[in-house]
């Protein structure tokens, strides 16, 4: 009666769908050739229809009992079409959103799997090159957020685990300052040391595992230091001789590990995110419900999400219209963007800096090539952009030279740095001269010689320490920071050729004995050396003992004997300030 009423309201088609919803629930008991049945016969009244709540519920069970069936290809793709260029709102009914979830994993569970779901994302585009149905792409993009989500629900929702999260959090975004700081040990305590206060956390790397049935995430808090008070813009001031001891700390990692299910419902999801970000008019859409960030926090601290995320991010960075690369940016000051997250030192950056390369690139090139940004980079993403100018990157050696124009550094080390960094190229070397053309004042910068202050990036190597310190003079250069870098042994010999060197921060590298051999022959100056987790062992340690103007030395988590810390007290008498912990003297 209901298909061929010719009455046109909408209770006429959906009073039998009710009807068989209602019976459903009342027979539990049923088979699976029943089930295709019913599915079968009510496929006419689902062409114009919406199907309930708890009709929803029953194709949900189909489509995860039997993906393979071909009712899901025949009955349900059709009713899926409709209400992905229908809907208005998954809010009103969850349970439409839910069944459309479950239809594509069902499509992904066949034997050409991510290939059929390519091809229904094809088939809901349109051969043309703009879709016709303007509702198909916020729908799929509030499928696939809701299904990521429910990858890492049962552990956002773990009450047991939310102080873990809370802190793991904490340690992704901002310093942690839950742990109890420690103090050197003083071997002669001098009132001026004394009154400076040196601290440094544990070093110790610790494990903390949180497990849920689903997620079993284990947390490596890497070695953390307080922070060094940052001097005030143009501060020229003598540092103190602790400061290449302090470091910023750095961010705990998280490694999360998904169940099966939840593993390929994540990379069934991200895969169609990243079909979508190919289809040149859905991508300026795509990218705008895309910012803010719509994804928790546990998902940006799962390497695999970002890392197969990445792709969409790439795409947006090499879209030249201004309405995509801008949704890069953070929709309002204090708030991450994906420009902070794939940027290096954001808990998504897996790489040495390519993809902010091009981020910024493209961010330069339109409407952001204003004093602002360069602000923002100034202080936040300083050493990346140093090393990549180091190695020769134009974008990152243009961005440097608009730094020096706008005069957004303020402080002299730091200028006297990017100018030696820039000279170390010869396509910065080209565009610093062209600078220096226009503005006079660099030049005499230059003429009063190298900086007192230097800090290489991280993830520096041999290769990068050589080519800076061979484009410029650093005769005066006091304090020098390799600290979390990867340089090795192999950097000794351009260090001895530093003769004003009196305080050098090697924490967390990999220079080694053979190294510190050399250093002790040459640099007879040094006051403050900081060996905090280097592979170093008493072999090296011992030629220290030449060192006689060291007054300041942290072998924290090395190899250092007790024997070898007390030959080095004997023979080291201005050794006033030194940290022995997690060694064998400790």
């Amino acid at each position: 009666m209901a298909l061929t009423s010719p009455l046109q309201d909408d209770s006429i088609n959906q009073a039998p769908l009710e009807i068989v919803s209602k019976l459903l629930s009342e027979n539990t008991n049923l088979t699976t050739q029943e089930h295709e049945n019913i599915i079968v016969a009510i496929a006419p009244l689902l062409e114009n229809n919406h199907p309930p709540p708890d009709l929803c519920e029953f194709f949900c069970k189909h489509c995860r009992e039997r993906p393979r069936s071909m009712v899901v290809i025949e009955v349900f793709t059709p009713v899926v079409q409709r209400i992905l260029k229908h809907n208005m709102d998954f809010g009103k009914c969850p349970r439409l959103r839910l069944f459309t979830q479950e239809y594509i994993l069902a499509l992904n569970e066949l034997n050409a799997g991510m290939e059929v779901v390519k091809k229904f994302i094809q088939s809901m585009h349109g051969p043309t090159g703009h879709c016709p149905h303007p509702r198909v792409l916020p729908n799929l993009v509030a499928v696939c957020l809701a299904a990521i989500y429910s990858c890492y629900e049962e552990f956002i929702n773990s009450r047991d685990n939310s102080p873990s999260l809370k802190e793991i959090r904490n340690g992704c975004q901002q310093p942690c300052d839950r742990k109890p700081t420690l103090p050197l040990r003083l071997l002669h305590p001098s009132p001026d040391l004394v009154s400076q206060e040196a601290t440094l956390s544990e070093a110790r790397l610790k494990s903390v595992v949180v497990a849920s049935s689903e997620i079993h995430v284990e947390v490596e808090r890497t070695s953390t230091a307080t922070p060094a008070p940052a001097a005030s813009a143009g501060d020229d001031s003598e540092p103190s001789l602790i400061d290449c001891l302090m470091v910023s700390p750095a961010c705990s990692t998280m490694s999360i590990e998904l169940g099966p299910q939840a593993d390929r419902t994540l990379a069934c999801h991200v895969e169609i995110l990243k079909l979508l970000s190919d289809y040149d008019d859905w991508r300026p859409s795509l990218a705008s419900l895309l910012q803010p960030i719509p994804f928790p926090k546990e998902a940006l601290a799962h390497e695999k999400f970002t890392k197969e995320l990445k792709y969409v991010i790439q795409r947006f960075a090499e879209d030249p219209r201004q309405e995509v690369h801008s949704c890069l940016l953070s929709v309002r000051a204090g708030k991450d963007g994906w420009f902070q997250l794939y940027s290096p030192g954001g808990v998504a950056c897996d790489d040495d800096g390519e993809l902010f390369a091009s981020m910024v690139h493209i961010l330069m090139g339109s409407c952001y090539k204003t004093k602002k940004f360069l602000l923002s980079l100034a202080e936040n993403k300083l050493g990346p952009c140093m090393l990549l100018a180091l190695r020769g990157n134009q974008t990152m050696v243009e961005i440097l030279c608009l730094m020096l124009e706008y005069n957004i550094i303020d402080n002299n080390d730091t200028q006297l740095q990017i100018i030696s960094t820039l000279e170390s190229t010869e396509v910065g070397k080209r565009m610093y001269e062209q600078l220096c053309d226009r503005q006079r004042e660099l030049k005499e910068l230059q003429r009063k010689g190298g900086p007192t202050r230097l800090t290489l990036p991280s993830k520096s190597t041999d290769a990068d320490l050589a080519r800076l310190l061979s484009s410029g003079s650093f005769g005066n250069l006091e304090n020098l920071s390799l600290a979390f870098t990867n340089v090795t042994s192999a950097c000794a010999e351009h260090l001895i050729k530093l003769p004003s060197l009196k305080q050098l921060n090697l924490w967390s590298t990999q220079f080694g004995d053979a190294g510190l051999r050399l250093l002790s022959e040459h640099l007879t100056m040094l006051q403050v050396l900081n060996l905090c987790e280097t592979p170093v062992t008493d072999a090296g340690l011992l030629a220290l003992s030449s060192m006689k103007s060291l007054c300041s030395l942290n072998m924290n988590s090395t190899k250092l004997s007790a024997d070898t810390y007390e030959d080095l007290k004997a023979k080291l008498p201005n050794l006033k300030e030194v940290d022995v912990r997690y060694t064998e003297a400790w």
